[in-house]
């Protein structure tokens, strides 16, 4: 069985010479950020592509990407940040990865990809993961992997053995988006500990890749590569690929993590009662526990936080809901008054008075919501006047809504044992907004990032 290298976590610290570059494997971009690691702070940053990446979907619910764009993408953000910050490469100590969770990648001996990236939004594995649970036993599952096996990886990769059993019959390896990369540039087939979790493979038992999920499905876990730590020593450069990148031969890869537990990693949230709240299209609350409990209705989903290990049990609870920043574009589109602007909006919901003069919007209106078991009820505006009520009520009702219903993922967290202490959100306009309800208020603590404390 392959077992995670020991580690200590040590936090990244200030004060190091040099420079830091980091890469950000999205769905619609590869971006690239040069950070200065005396002083924390990003000299270049840039993005390719300029349109969203291209999401392939042959038949209803399905998505892939070639992994191939991904790496030209990553050569292209690479060449613009070391043109606009005038680095040079030898300058450059080390570096991480980001990247989308829960992607399937397969590799053939050679290191190349055997067919396009199942990413994180296909679906068609759904009812391979719940075969599994209701087969191998909810409590089985739920005790040892913390999750259902749901739409994750391995039930991806159940998907391709059934289905295209020469490509399955072709892989050396398995592994997530980050891996891959990693791999190209280290040529090191690799995966984490937190990896093998986000694609639902870890058991947190065993402390091991979760040998019954692997035996259910057919799987040898020679399938598995090396697991190496999240922090530390993962490969270095190779030199044709360093000529190809424009930077040294040899730089380390001292960092990998999927984009939630990166996110909250970035602010800071590393210990129990600590939540990360982000809010793009969708909203995600990222909360630390210190056991490995698990919600008993799947609402959401738990894995290895990027500080975990076997003595030092640190678990990242993960609620996902769909309909936040989404809510406040359409609602800006829709409702709002023409040509208005983020901020505009803000100034005329801050008009309005707490709890918008008994008006509600309930933002789950993106399809089905995972925290209210995979129900897809739609958005619903409640409690209006066509007296008194305005645009601008609407503006705060939604805003208001956002924020509830993230207090209802924290709801979720607390029931599972996590006692929030401090909660943590990324610089975004759904955070910035002055008429944020009061239990929410942001306060400027030592973070240049909103801190939100109970």
């Amino acid at each position: 069985m392959n077992k995670p290298e020991e580690t200590n976590f040590k936090a990244p610290f200030r004060g190091f010479g040099g420079f830091l570059l980091g890469y950000d494997l999205g769905s619609s971009s590869v971006k690239a950020s040069l950070v200065n690691a005396a002083t924390g702070e990003c000299v270049s940053s840039a993005f390719f592509p300029k349109k969203e990446m291209e999401i392939i979907s042959v038949k209803a619910g399905w998505a892939e990407q070639n992994p191939e764009i991904w790496w030209e993408n990553l050569k292209l953000s690479t060449k613009t940040v070391l043109e606009e910050s005038g680095v040079n490469a030898t300058n450059i100590k080390a570096i991480g990865i980001s990247y989308q969770m829960h992607g399937l990648v397969l590799v053939d001996e050679n290191q190349q990809a055997i067919r396009n990236s199942i990413i994180w939004c296909d679906s068609r594995a759904v009812p391979y993961g719940e075969k599994a649970m209701k087969e191998i036993g909810s409590e089985i599952c739920l005790s040892h992997l913390l999750n259902s096996p749901g739409n994750f990886t391995l039930s991806k990769m159940a998907w391709v053995k059934e289905n295209e059993p020469e490509n399955f019959a072709k892989a050396k390896y398995y592994m997530l988006p980050g891996d891959y990369l990693a791999m190209r540039m280290t040529g090191k087939a690799a995966t984490t500990a937190s990896g093998l979790s986000e694609g639902i493979a870890w058991d947190f038992e065993a402390e091991a890749p979760a040998q019954f999920l692997f035996d259910y499905f057919g799987f040898d876990t020679a399938l598995v590569p090396k697991i190496v730590p999240t922090f530390g020593q993962q490969g270095n450069l190779k030199a044709d690929i360093a000529a190809e990148l424009g930077l040294a031969a040899r730089t380390p890869v001292t960092y990998r993590a999927g984009d939630q537990p990166n996110n909250a990693l970035s602010l800071n949230v590393l210990n129990p009662g600590e939540i990360a709240a982000t809010g793009g299209t969708s909203g995600v609350v990222y909360g630390v526990n210190s056991d490995s409990k698990y919600d008993t209705q799947s609402r959401v989903n738990s894995f290895a936080h990027v500080n975990h290990t076997a003595a030092a049990t640190r678990v990242g609870v993960l609620l996902c809901i769909n309909g936040t920043a989404i809510l406040n574009t359409w609602i800006k589109n829709n409702v709002a008054p023409e040509g208005i602007n983020y901020a505009e909006m803000n100034e005329l919901a801050g008009g309005i008075p707490v709890g918008s003069e008994g008006v509600s919007i309930i933002p789950f209106g993106n399809g089905a919501e995972r925290v209210l078991g995979n129900q897809e009820p739609n958005c619903s505006i409640h409690g209006v006047n066509f007296n008194r009520i305005t645009k601008a009520h609407l503006i705060r009702a939604a805003h208001e809504g956002i924020a509830f219903s993230f207090k209802y993922g924290i709801d979720i967290m607390n029931e599972m044992g996590i006692e929030t202490k401090t909660i943590r959100a990324g610089h975004a306009n759904l955070f910035l907004s002055p008429i944020t309800p009061p239990q929410f208020k942001i306060t400027n603590a030592s973070y240049p990032l909103g801190t939100y404390k109970n």
